[in-house]
C-alpha cells in the first residue's frame, strides 16, 4: 500500500513542478518567478525524501537538509539583489 501512495506522491510532486516551471516562465514580474524558484527548491526536497523513502535509505535526508539550506540562502539573495541592486556590501 505504501508503494501506491508513493507512487502517487512522485506524480502530484511533479505536476506540481511542472506548474512552476510555468510560473517560471510566463510569470508577470520577477517576485513571481522567484516564488516559483523557491517552491522548486521545496518540490525538490519532497522528491529527495520520497526517493530516500522508496529506496529506504537515510543519507539522502541530510541531502535534503543541505539542498534546503541552500535553496533559503539563493533565495534570500535573490531577493536582496532585486531589492537593493547588490548582494555583498
Amino acid at each position: 500500500m505504501i508503494g501506491y501512495a508513493i507512487t502517487f506522491c512522485f506524480g502530484c510532486i511533479g505536476l506540481a513542478l511542472l506548474m512552476n516551471l510555468w510560473r517560471l516562465a510566463v510569470g508577470p514580474s520577477m517576485p513571481d518567478r522567484i516564488l516559483a524558484l523557491d517552491t522548486m527548491t521545496i518540490n525538490a526536497i519532497a522528491l529527495i525524501v520520497l526517493y530516500s523513502l522508496m529506496s529506504d535509505t537515510s543519507i539522502l535526508f541530510e541531502a535534503a537538509i543541505l539542498f534546503a539550506m541552500v535553496g533559503f540562502i539563493s533565495t534570500v539573495a535573490y531577493c536582496k539583489f532585486l531589492l537593493r541592486g547588490d548582494v555583498i556590501e
